[in-house]
């Protein structure tokens, strides 16, 4: 049983610690990416390359699996509505990026709470994911504007959001064996590890 643990923590660590090299080389402002179908698919495949984006979401998504099905089904709901608004407000105020130091400060408070695995209420993880939602929308709706993109490309992201959210926190949520919610603390200590990297990067 050990055995099956470490090497499944060290795979995790793997893919992880592969996500922050490609995370670290590039800014919060990233430009959209052009597949060539529309604005919406074309939002679905920002975040699935985004690393600054999705690491969060799948933070969120693990903190709100290991608080229980209530703290899943309202974060399933809340991030990607909080995404989608903070995404209209930034197209529409169309401000210069921030620092990649600020995605980085959610990347590592997500992480710490689910490496740290104590049980939140409910509300709490809402008002994070609100927080953090809007935040990354915010920066991508801004970067759209700045690109000229249709700010339609928002809707493909929190429909990208809502699916991983769906996936990851129903998983996680039936996790039962003491092994398996080591496996999740470990991948959100990585996820925070990340965020520190990000930050040395941004504030070098």
């Amino acid at each position: 049983m050990k055995a099956v643990q470490a090497r499944a923590a060290s795979r995790c660590a793997l893919w992880i610690a592969l996500a922050a090299t490609l995370a670290s080389a590039s800014p919060a402002s990233a430009h959209l990416v052009t597949t060539g179908l529309g604005p919406v698919y074309d939002g679905i495949s920002h975040l699935l390359v985004s690393f600054d984006d999705l690491l969060p979401v799948f933070a969120l998504a693990m903190l709100a699996g290991l608080n229980g099905p209530v703290a899943g089904r309202r974060l399933l709901f809340v991030l990607p509505g909080a995404w989608l608004l903070g995404g209209f407000v930034g197209h529409a105020a169309r401000l210069s990026p921030l620092p990649g130091a600020v995605t980085a400060l959610s990347l590592i408070i997500a992480g710490v709470l689910t490496a740290a695995d104590r049980k939140l209420p409910p509300a709490m993880v809402t008002a994070l994911a609100a927080a953090i939602g809007a935040l990354h929308g915010f920066l991508n709706g801004a970067a759209l504007a700045r690109d000229g993109r249709e700010a339609r490309a928002l809707l493909g992201i929190a429909a990208a959001v809502f699916v991983l959210v769906a996936l990851v926190a129903a998983l996680v949520t039936r996790l039962n064996r003491p092994w398996t919610r080591i496996v999740v603390r470990v991948a959100g200590s990585w996820i925070a590890a990340i965020g520190l990297l990000m930050a040395g990067w941004a504030l070098r």
